[in-house]
């Protein structure tokens, strides 16, 4: 995963800014999500957003992965690659990450999307996934230990909900690489690990299983599959630990504004 790097106050904003680019994905992707549309048609239109903002889609190239999102659709739970034989289905979950590079700096931030009828434990997972990111956000200021984020997830998810918190695929710091250090794992002891400092950016990404805790990755190498067949949910932001609470530099409300336009789309 690589170095710790701080930021100063002017390289948080210019982090900030390619996330601003990011959440504008994501809420595109908001307005224009329905059944019947594919991956690779919100891969096109995600790339061209980034490119018109001056920025470089963070994703496509990385490690060879080939397109500027991942799109991953119910047991897929991250890596998704998109492409036209990815169509969308009534009763989906679809899965958004999205990364830009901007200004010398990376942003990166996802959303799962309900697509119509989606069963009704689905949708509780995806709320519980979604509300398991704010109680790791919630512990991610100065003076707590990387530990106290992903116990908060964990205890959220794990044991009070009962759902497979994902082991092998963690969060991570973000600055001039995609992936820097720490290591944000979802799961772990409260009080333990690295102490927050100001000036640390980090991507914090629950990905929480509907079934078991079990992933295994396909034959394209890239794409994260549950073993047991069951959906996952995946949100995320990047967040600069500040004195007394965390500045979150991604923003889901443009996205969650589109939802409540698209009758396609279920909010969470």
């Amino acid at each position: 995963m690589g170095m710790i790097f701080y930021k100063t106050d002017e390289e948080i904003e210019l982090i900030r800014q390619s996330n601003l680019v990011v959440s504008k994905v994501l809420a595109l992707v908001g307005e224009m999500i329905r059944p019947g549309l594919t991956g690779a048609d919100i891969d096109k239109a995600a790339e061209t957003l980034i490119r018109d903002h001056g920025g470089i889609p963070s994703f496509k190239g990385y490690n060879g992965f080939p397109a500027t999102l991942c799109v991953s659709v119910n047991e897929c739970v991250v890596h998704g690659i998109p492409t036209k034989e990815q169509v969308f289905k009534e009763g989906d979950v679809v899965s958004v990450d999205c990364g830009v590079f901007l200004n010398d700096f990376h942003g990166d931030a996802a959303y799962t999307f309900a697509l119509g009828e989606v069963d009704k434990e689905v949708m509780q997972l995806l709320k519980i996934t979604r509300e398991s990111l704010y109680k790791g956000i919630d512990q991610a200021f100065a003076g707590k230990r990387l530990g106290d984020i992903s116990f908060a997830i964990q205890q959220y998810a794990e044991r009070e909900h009962r759902y497979g918190v994902v082991r092998e695929l963690v969060g991570h710091g973000v600055g001039h690489n995609l992936h820097e250090g720490p290591e944000v794992p979802n799961y772990g002891k409260r009080g333990s690990g690295p102490i927050l400092k100001e000036g640390l950016v980090i991507a914090i990404e629950p990905m929480i299983n509907l079934g078991k805790k079990d992933v295994k990755t396909a034959r394209d190498g890239w794409t994260v599959l549950t073993k047991d067949k069951k959906p996952s949910a995946h949100f995320e932001h990047s967040v600069a630990i500040r004195k007394d609470k965390a500045d979150v530099l991604s923003d889901h409300t443009g996205v969650e504004a589109a939802i409540l336009q698209n009758p396609n789309v279920q909010a969470v």
